[in-house]
């Protein structure tokens, strides 16, 4: 449960700044599958990925977890 809502997170927020996961995860020299993966709850994300996506997206971690 716990991948599918980071997933769903990442993905929102994604969707707010308005990239595409090609965009974002060129942005953030990270593989579009993957992120693909990530955002369908699919994959176990570590630490360090996340990271790599909340400051891609500009936020703080407790933004990413705000109302989680």
């Amino acid at each position: 449960m716990i991948k599918q809502r980071v997933g769903a997170r990442i993905r929102e927020l994604r969707l707010q700044t308005g990239m595409s996961q090609e965009k974002f995860a060129l942005k953030i020299n990270m593989d579009r599958t993957y992120l693909a993966s990530v955002e369908a709850g699919k994959r176990n994300i570590s630490i360090v990925n996340l990271e790599k996506i909340i400051l891609g997206l500009n936020i703080t971690f407790a933004d990413f977890f705000q109302d989680f």
